[in-house]
This record gives structure tokens, C-alpha cells and sequence, in this order.
């Protein structure tokens, strides 16, 4: 029986975090993959300036084929990849993406699974779901498996309703090797924290859940990190930090009072989408308020090991009320919680109980991995 398998894995960066919030996403499920003894081969586009902010150089846990935005390389790249056991077209490439889209399910065997990994459910079934003529449409089907970030029952009913064969939610988690807690860094000192880029989604949400606040609480420090924000109005008690690297992503946890996590308007009108950030900063045992998701309890006990906000308002609120000692308590219970329930291994696990039902594979680990 076999026991490892070979993967072909074909995603937007796992070297770069620049623009691309799904790196460290694919960084995790990866590591845990080969950790579990498989062979991965990751298939990235040299596109958006990505390879000069890479965070990480080739990791010893893959290997990563960076290749031109040239449809005759990519052709190439896609016969050696049909050698493999599994082949993965994960959503938002960047380039070529509907052209990988079909290509992949001309790669379908009797010895192989093919896989389109959703790590953005929300906007490709907004996509689908508005444009009936959309060749993905009729592609869906053609997949073993849909794998999304997040979405929960929702997201699995929408693929569903639109032909995937299964669709199983693959949440994100925390990779302990990267993100634990460290020692404070007075560059981050503030009450209160917030990461993510500049997206069209997002932007009415941090103005409300973070700007206004930012406003009417003239006297606290306010820290902003992600890129885009350069040419946005803010109070003079944001500090405005532009691309913060993923080394100093626990620090910038760690470091303030509390950190904010604002989901997408698109994550939020789904739910059960945790944010990579919410696993990360629970992982550095930071004190974490998010605005509100459905399905959140799922992940995170509220007012124990997380603060649930429904407005900007109530952030206010919570800064005036929360102390220190408190917004350590919550972070510890968030860390104990993550530690047992969310890495990147329960993960992985899970991810390879779904694919041993279909190939001739022993599971190595599989206990554990619901949530």
C-alpha cells in the first residue's frame, strides 16, 4: 500500500507574502504535508514584484518551480505535473487562472485525483453565481474534490448546488515553527493593532471598525500594518506601518494591548472564515477582537478566548473596559486553544483522511482533526 504521495501544487506564491495573504496558509498545509513524509512541487508565477519580497528563500519542505507568465512554459510545466498523484489548482493564481482551470481536469486519470483548492469560496461562487457563461461552471464537476479556506456549510451547499462531487472546508491555522510568542518590541507599543492590505471589500469595515474608533479615542495608540494605505486619510494617533514582513508579525502581536481582525465583506456574508491572522496572533497569545462572523464559536470561545465586536462603537467600548491583565488572559486561553485544536497538523491530517478515501494510501494521523 502506499504511503506517501507526490503533489503538484499550483498556487499563486508560497515564497512571498506580497499581496498574496494566502502564502503563509500555503506555507503551513505544506510543511505538515511533507512532515507526514509526501513530496510536494509548488508552481508559482513571477508576477506582482512577488519574487523581489519574497519572506523565504526555496524551503527544504518543497519544491518551488517559479516560472514566466508564458502559456507555452506553463503547458510544460503541466505534463511533468501530470506525473504526479495529486494535482491541486488552487484559485487566484494570478495569472493564466482559467486557463488552469480546465488544463488541470484534462489531466484526470484512473491513478490520480485532481483537486481545485478555493482559498477566496466567497468571490469565486459570487463569480459563478452571477455569470452562468462562466466556464467554470461546467468544470466543477469535473474536479474529485473542492477544498476551501473557509465557509463551512454554506460554502459546502453552494458548491454543491453547483456540481462539485465534495466540497470540504480545509481551514487555515497556526504554523508553530513561525508564529509563537516573543518578547515585546516597542515599535509595535499600542492598544490596539491592525494587519491587512488595502482591499476594496475590507475598506468600509476598517474605517469603521478601526478608523473611528482611531478618532474618537485621540489618546490611545493605534497601529496600522499591510500595504495600500499610503494615501489614506488617518487620525495622527494611527501609526502607519505599510508591508509588515511575516518575521515580525509575532512582535507586531505580542507587542500592543490588543490586535484587531476585520474580515472581508465577502468572508463575513459566508461566515465560518477565520482569517490566517486570527490563528497567527492567537498563536503569539495576543488578545484578539474581531468583528463579527457566523460560526465563530466554532474556533473560539467569545469573551474567554476572544472579543466579538459588532461595531465600531462596541470596539470603543472594549478599549475603554479592557486592561492588560485581562487582555492577557484572553490571550493565553486563545493560545492554549489554538495549540490543541488548530495547527497546520491537524490540518494536513485531515487533508489526507479525504484524499486516502480515494487513492491506495495508509493515513498516518488522522485522530483529532475535526472541529
Amino acid at each position: 500500500m502506499k504511503t506517501d504521495l507526490k503533489i503538484a501544487f499550483f498556487g499563486s506564491s508560497i515564497v512571498s507574502a506580497y499581496w498574496n495573504g494566502a502564502a503563509t496558509y500555503y506555507r503551513g498545509i505544506v510543511k505538515a504535508l511533507h512532515r507526514m513524509g509526501h513530496d510536494v512541487t509548488f508552481y508559482e508565477p513571477d508576477i506582482y514584484e512577488r519574487q523581489k519580497h519574497r519572506d523565504i528563500e526555496d524551503p527544504e519542505w518543497c519544491k518551488v518551480v517559479v516560472y514566466e507568465k508564458d502559456e507555452n512554459t506553463l503547458r510544460k510545466l503541466l505534463k511533468e505535473a501530470s506525473e504526479a498523484d495529486v494535482i491541486i489548482k488552487a484559485s487566484g493564481v494570478g495569472a493564466f487562472d482559467e486557463f488552469l482551470e480546465k488544463e488541470v481536469t484534462e489531466l484526470k486519470t484512473d491513478n490520480n485525483l485532481i483537486i481545485f483548492w478555493d482559498v477566496d469560496a466567497p468571490a469565486t461562487l459570487d463569480r459563478i453565481e452571477e455569470n452562468k457563461e462562466d466556464q467554470f461552471n461546467q468544470l466543477i464537476p469535473k474536479y474529485d474534490f473542492v477544498l476551501t479556506y473557509g465557509g463551512g456549510q454554506p460554502v459546502i451547499d453552494a458548491y454543491e448546488r453547483n456540481g462539485a462531487k465534495k466540497c470540504i472546508p480545509i481551514y487555515n491555522a497556526l504554523d508553530t515553527d513561525t508564529h509563537f510568542p516573543v518578547e515585546a518590541n516597542q515599535k509595535f507599543n499600542g492598544t490596539l493593532a491592525f494587519l491587512g492590505n488595502r482591499l476594496p471589500d475590507r475598506e468600509k469595515r476598517v474605517e469603521e471598525f478601526f478608523i473611528k474608533p482611531a478618532e474618537n479615542l485621540p489618546e490611545k495608540r493605534f497601529l496600522l500594518g499591510g500595504s495600500g494605505w499610503g494615501d489614506k486619510p488617518l487620525p495622527e494617533n494611527i501609526d502607519y506601518l505599510g508591508h509588515v514582513y511575516t518575521k515580525d508579525h509575532n512582535a507586531f502581536n505580542c507587542t500592543p494591548m490588543a490586535v484587531l481582525n476585520i474580515s472581508r465583506d465577502s468572508m463575513a456574508k459566508y461566515g465560518f472564515s477565520p482569517a490566517t491572522r486570527v490563528f497567527e496572533a492567537a498563536g503569539a497569545a495576543a488578545c484578539i477582537i474581531t468583528d463579527y462572523w457566523k460560526g465563530i464559536e466554532t474556533f473560539f470561545e467569545p469573551d474567554e478566548e476572544i472579543i466579538v465586536v459588532k461595531s465600531g462603537e462596541e470596539v470603543e467600548k472594549v478599549l475603554a473596559e479592557l486592561t492588560p491583565e485581562r487582555a492577557k488572559e484572553i490571550g493565553q486561553a486563545a493560545y492554549k486553544k489554538v495549540l490543541s485544536r488548530h495547527t497546520y497538523e491537524h490540518r494536513a491530517e485531515l487533508l489526507e483522511s479525504v484524499i486516502a478515501e480515494k487513492l491506495d494510501i495508509e493515513p498516518k494521523a488522522v485522530e483529532n482533526t475535526k472541529i
